[in-house]
């Protein structure tokens, strides 16, 4: 098994990165409503998510483009930066009946990306111990291709 390119081994560290901070957007969301610093908080990982956002975008793409990963990977990245804006501009605007189930549709496309990448990462083993690639489509077994 070949080594990974390194533009899809930022890929594989961005993703978990991007995933934890919508996860702790969560968290602050929940400090929002009960805590009276909740606000700050919740601003600024706003701005961790997007910074994260947009590494995940440029690690996506430089993965891609290399060679490293498919383009499959770019679409959820570019989707997640989008919905990032979106979501904050729907924030500061206080039109939370949009804000709230976007953010949550938000996490499900982070964790449904890491999912993803996190297949990339050498296919599934089974008991036997043989490699079966997730990418192919089929169940049979990789024996060095």
């Amino acid at each position: 098994m070949s080594t990974p390119h390194w533009t899809l081994r930022a890929l594989r560290v961005v993703v978990p990165l991007h995933v934890v901070a919508l996860l702790f957007q969560a968290v602050t969301a929940g400090l929002l409503l009960s805590e009276p610093g909740g606000r700050a908080a919740h601003m600024a990982s706003a701005v961790v998510l997007a910074v994260v956002g947009v590494l995940h975008l440029a690690a996506a793409i430089l993965a891609w483009r290399s060679g490293g990963a498919p383009v499959a990977y770019v679409a959820p990245a570019a989707l997640l930066m989008v919905a990032t804006v979106v979501v904050s501009i729907l924030g500061v605007t206080h039109v939370k009946t949009l804000h709230v189930p976007l953010g949550v549709m938000m996490f499900g496309t982070g964790v449904l990306q890491l999912t993803r990448v996190g297949y990339a990462w050498g296919g599934r083993r089974s008991e036997r111990g043989q490699t079966y690639s997730r990418s192919s489509g089929s169940s049979s077994p990789n024996f060095g291709r």
